[in-house]
């Protein structure tokens, strides 16, 4: 017998399970948007809060104005390590990477 859920008017849930619950390889590209999405934040963030334009930043780093606005880019996939260290770097910061529980729809 299928399980049947409660029904809702939540936007965000309704959205969940038409889209997503059920189907894994939606879910692996929605973490992997969000995760990238967050880098680019991130970057954004600290790059703003150190009062520097792109084109600053990347003559700190020795790279193109291009360069930091693709990694600002939530659609941008090309993150490497070494580049955020670069950019860290730059900023006072270090880069630390932490893994952590996905969430699991039940």
């Amino acid at each position: 017998m299928a399980k049947m859920s409660k029904p809702t008017s939540d936007a965000v849930e309704v959205l969940h399970r038409r889209f997503y619950e059920g189907k894994p390889s939606r879910l692996k590209n929605l973490e992997e948007a969000r995760a990238n999405g967050e880098i680019a934040r991130k970057i954004r963030g600290l790059r703003t809060a150190a009062g520097l334009t792109q084109t600053q930043l990347a003559k700190l780093i020795g790279t193109t104005a291009s360069v930091i606005c693709r990694l600002e880019d939530a659609d941008y996939e090309g993150h490497s390590l070494g580049m955020l260290r670069r950019i860290g770097a730059a900023l006072n910061r270090r880069v630390e990477i932490r893994f952590v529980t996905i969430r699991r729809s039940a």
